[in-house]
C-alpha cells in the first residue's frame, strides 16, 4: 500500500516545480497526521533506541535540515517513524534566498542540486512556531535546528548570527548544528578554516555552557564532503578542543563528476542524494579513525535504502540523517532505514 501511494504521489509531485512540490507535502504530510490517517498507513517503524550527546533518540534515523526550514511540518514529518527531526537552516532575519529556479532534480542519478541560499522566515517565526508546538506536541522524538547565518552577515560577525538563534531556541529544541558547510551562501565556507572555525566553535561552546544552567543543549559542527584529509583532520581535533557534542558529516557536494553528463548536472548549488553516499563515508570513516569514541558523528548524504543507512553506521555514525532518499523513496525508506538501524 506504501509504496503504490509513495509511486502516485512521485508521478504527480514530479510535474510540478521542486519548490512548489516541496510545499504541497508539507501541507499533505500536516493534513495526514491530523487525520489521523498517517498512523494508519505508515505506522511507527520499530527501532531501538539509542543515547547520543546525552539525548534519548527512540531510534538512529532523523530527518536532515533543509526539508522543514520553519518548523512547520513537525507532527507530519514525526508521524513517518523518524526518530528525530533537524529544523532549519534558520537565521537571525528572514531571508528570501536566491533567484529561482534554484532546486533541480536529476532522477536519472537519484539526486537534487539546490541553491536555496538559506531561504527561511527568521529565527522568530522559527521560534513561535516551535513553541506554539511544544505547548501540546504529538511527536516524542527529539527536535534540532541547523543554524546559519544571514547572506548579508560578513564572516567575521557569522558567530553573532550563531549565537541568536541558539540562544532565541534554547528552550525550545533539544540540539543544534552549526552549518559552516553550505556551498550556496558566498564565503560560508571558508568558516571551516581553523582560525575562523575555532572562533566559532569556541563563542559557541561558551554559549551552550553560560546556558547550561538551566538546560544544556549539545552543539554539532556540521562540515562538508569537499575537504582534505588534513582538513578533516584539523576540524576532528578543533571538535574536541572546543567541547562540541558531535560533528555532522556531511553537506552537500560541489563537486559534479557523477552528474555533468546528466540535464540540470552542471548547475550550481549543492548536491546531494546517492552521488555523495561514497564521499560522505569517507569523510565519515576519517573522522572515526580521528576520533574514535570521543565524539559521536551524525551521518548524512546519499542515504537511499536502508543498506545505505545500515552503512552509515559501520563506517562510524551514531546516527543517520537523510531528506533527498525521502524525495525519491517516499515514507517507506523510514520504515526500511529504522529496521536496518536497529
Amino acid at each position: 500500500m506504501i509504496d503504490l501511494l509513495t509511486t502516485f504521489s512521485r508521478k504527480v509531485l514530479f510535474t510540478l516545480e521542486p519548490e512548489d512540490a516541496h510545499a504541497l507535502t508539507l501541507t499533505s504530510l500536516n493534513a495526514m497526521a491530523a487525520s489521523g490517517a498517517a498512523k494508519m498507513l505508515f505506522g511507527a517503524p520499530t527501532g531501538s533506541p539509542v543515547t547520543v550527546m546525552g539525548l534519548n533518540f527512540p531510534n538512529a534515523v532523523g530527518l536532515a535540515a533543509g526539508a522543514d526550514k520553519n518548523g512547520e511540518c513537525i507532527e507530519g514529518f514525526g508521524a513517518l517513524g523518524f526518530g528525530f527531526l533537524e529544523l532549519g537552516g534558520v537565521t537571525p532575519r528572514p531571508q528570501p534566498g536566491n533567484e529561482k529556479p534554484r532546486v533541480f532534480r536529476l532522477p536519472d542519478a537519484n539526486a537534487v542540486i539546490n541553491r536555496l541560499g538559506f531561504n527561511n522566515h527568521g529565527v522568530e517565526r522559527l521560534a513561535a512556531n516551535l513553541a506554539r508546538y511544544r505547548r501540546a506536541p504529538k511527536y516524542s522524538g527529539v527536535i534540532g535546528v541547523n543554524l546559519g547565518k544571514n547572506k548579508d552577515t560578513p564572516n567575521e560577525n557569522a558567530l553573532d548570527d550563531y549565537r541568536i538563534c541558539y540562544e532565541r531556541l534554547h528552550d525550545l529544541v533539544d540540539f543544534a548544528t552549526i552549518n559552516v558547510s553550505s556551498p550556496n551562501t558566498a564565503g560560508l565556507r571558508a568558516l571551516q578554516e581553523v582560525d575562523e572555525l575555532r572562533r566559532i566553535l569556541e563563542g559557541m561552546a561558551n554559549a551552550r555552557d553560560k546556558l547550561a544552567k538551566s538546560r544544556r543543549v549539545p552543539l554539532s559542527v556540521k562540515i562538508a564532503p569537499d575537504l582534505t584529509d588534513e582538513q578533516i583532520g584539523s576540524i576532528a581535533e578543533l571538535a574536541l578542543h572546543c567541547g562540541m557534542d558531535a560533528i555532522t558529516a556531511t553537506n552537500t557536494t560541489v563537486a559534479r563528476d557523477a552528474v555533468k553528463h546528466l540535464p540540470h548536472g552542471t548547475e550550481t548549488g549543492g548536491l546531494s542524494g546517492a552521488p555523495v553516499f561514497e564521499a560522505s563515508n569517507a569523510v565519515i570513516r576519517k573522522l572515526k579513525a580521528a576520533l574514535g569514541d570521543k565524539l559521536p558523528i551524525i551521518g548524512v548524504g546519499g542515504v537511499m535504502s536502508g543498506a545505505d543507512a545500515r552503512a552509515k553506521l559501520d563506517a562510524g555514525a551514531s546516527l543517520v540523517q537523510f531528506y533527498t532518499g525521502l524525495i525519491y523513496r517516499g515514507p517507506a525508506l523510514v520504515h526500511e532505514a529504522v529496521v536496518a538501524c536497529r
